[in-house]
C-alpha cells in the first residue's frame, strides 16, 4: 500500500515538474509537420546553405516527439545528405568554422539514426549530441529569417536533461515523445 502512495505522488510530482516550463498562449502561429523529410527545394538552399540542414533536423525532432522512430530514420539518412551538398564556400566564415567543427559529428549521429530504425532509445541518444552541434550552427547564423527556440528537458537521461531546437513556442519533447509531449520549457529563443 505505502508502494501505491509513493509511486503516485512520485507520478504527481515529476507531472508538475515536467509542466512548470514557459508557456506562451499568444502565438497562435503553428508549424505544420507534413511528415515528408528532404522536401527542401533549390531555392530555399540558395538563400540559406544551411537551411536544409535546420529543415531536416526539425523533421527529424518531430518524428521523435511521436515515438515514429521509422520516420525519425529517414529523417537522419535525409539530414546525411544534407549536410553533404552544403557550399561551404556559400558560407559565412563563422558559418564555415562552425560547419567544419561539426561536420562529421552531425554526419556521425544522423547516421546512427538512419540505421535504428525499431530501437528509438538509441535514436534518442544520439539526437541529443546532434541537437547540440546543430544550435552551435544555427547561432552562427545558420537559420537566417527562421525563429527557433532552444527548448530544455530537464527529466531525460535521469534526470540531466537534454535540449533540443524547436520552430514552435509550444514544448514538444523529442526524448519522452507520447509519454510526456510537454515536458520542458524554453532556454532561448533564436532568430
Amino acid at each position: 500500500m505505502k508502494t501505491a502512495i509513493l509511486g503516485m505522488a512520485l507520478a504527481m510530482l515529476l507531472f508538475f515538474a515536467c509542466n512548470s516550463g514557459i508557456k506562451d498562449t499568444g502565438d497562435t502561429g503553428k508549424a505544420i509537420d507534413t511528415g515528408q523529410t528532404g522536401s527542401t527545394t533549390k531555392t530555399a538552399e540558395a538563400v540559406s546553405p544551411t537551411k536544409r540542414i535546420v529543415t531536416e533536423y526539425l523533421s527529424l525532432k518531430n518524428a521523435l516527439t511521436k515515438d515514429d522512430d521509422k520516420t525519425a530514420a529517414q529523417a537522419g539518412k535525409s539530414l546525411v545528405e544534407a549536410m553533404s551538398v552544403v557550399d561551404k564556400a556559400s558560407l559565412s566564415a563563422e558559418q564555415s568554422k562552425v560547419f567544419t567543427d561539426i561536420a562529421d559529428d552531425v554526419k556521425e549521429h544522423a547516421e546512427h539514426i538512419g540505421a535504428n530504425a525499431g530501437n528509438i532509445k538509441h535514436q534518442r541518444e544520439h539526437f541529443e549530441t546532434l541537437s547540440q552541434e546543430i544550435y552551435d550552427l544555427v547561432k552562427a547564423g545558420g537559420s537566417p529569417g527562421q525563429k527557433l527556440y532552444y527548448d530544455n528537458c530537464p527529466m531525460y537521461n535521469n534526470g540531466k536533461g537534454g535540449n533540443w531546437l524547436s520552430e514552435t513556442k509550444e514544448i514538444q519533447n523529442p526524448y519522452l515523445g507520447k509519454g510526456m509531449p510537454t515536458c520542458g520549457s524554453i532556454k532561448e529563443e533564436l532568430n
